[in-house]
């Protein structure tokens, strides 16, 4: 798989990736749900109805951002659940505090900074794992994955959101026109950041998304594989067991 980096092709991914979401995270939000139009929430809710029928107590939530996710988990009633959410961007985790502190939710969403391929919590320690849009920035995909699924209690599932690229017509069209157009110029005058809005339809095109995707999960160990489209395509929830 070809490795996409933000700013340069020198230097570790994960570094510049930590740097661009800590450029970006004052404005990441708006520009997220702007971006999809609220479609992101709609994909969540979903991803969370599949994850909320195995009844997981704790959860970690990777690559959490500001905490959407975890966030959603809480507002649909995961009733008892406690929610790790970890990053690699200290200013992606600072709003999601502060996001949590607004709505009095820290009995039930607690943060840190982690690197997801090495993450610290013992094996065998989550019901469940979650990642939105977040195994693309991944330094090492496999390295990374094989970390989620070693901190998973035998029989716990990872439920992932990433985008995928459409492949029909016209959705395919439309969807690479917005994407490498419309989005960066945009996010380059909201954001500040002339790279981080162009990087992530960069980061999609080498993404090994649908079957592909899921026959990476399976050669490292996941059981009970799928990948449920979204959207005519757009983006695509990956369901895996340990």
């Amino acid at each position: 798989m070809q490795e996409v980096k933000p700013y340069s092709q020198e230097g570790e991914k994960k570094q510049q990736v930590a740097e661009m979401f800590d450029n970006i995270s004052h404005s990441y939000d708006f520009l997220n749900h702007f971006f999809s139009l609220g479609i992101d929430v709609l994909w969540r809710k979903k991803a969370i109805r599949l994850l909320k029928r195995e009844n997981p107590k704790l959860i970690l939530d990777v690559a959490t951002g500001t905490g959407d996710f975890a966030l959603e988990a809480v507002r649909m009633k995961m009733e008892g659940a406690q929610i790790i959410g970890v990053d690699i961007s200290a200013g992606m985790i600072e709003v999601g505090k502060k996001k949590v502190a607004a709505k009095k939710l820290e009995h039930a969403i607690t943060f840190q900074i982690a690197d997801s391929e090495n993450l610290p919590f013992e094996t065998g320690h989550f019901d469940a794992f979650t990642v939105a849009f977040g195994v693309r920035n991944f330094q090492d995909l496999r390295k990374g994955m094989s970390e989620m699924l070693r901190v998973l209690k035998p029989g716990g599932m990872g439920v992932i959101i990433e985008f995928s690229g459409p492949k029909r017509f016209p959705i395919k069209q439309l969807f690479t026109f917005y994407f490498k157009y419309i989005m960066p110029t945009i996010g380059k005058l909201v954001s500040k950041d002339a790279r981080a809005y162009t990087y992530l339809p960069e980061s999609v095109d080498a993404f090994p998304s649908g079957s592909d995707f899921v026959h990476i999960m399976q050669e490292l160990g996941y059981r009970d594989c799928r990948c449920i489209p979204l959207s005519g395509g757009i983006a695509s929830i990956y369901i895996g067991k340990k």
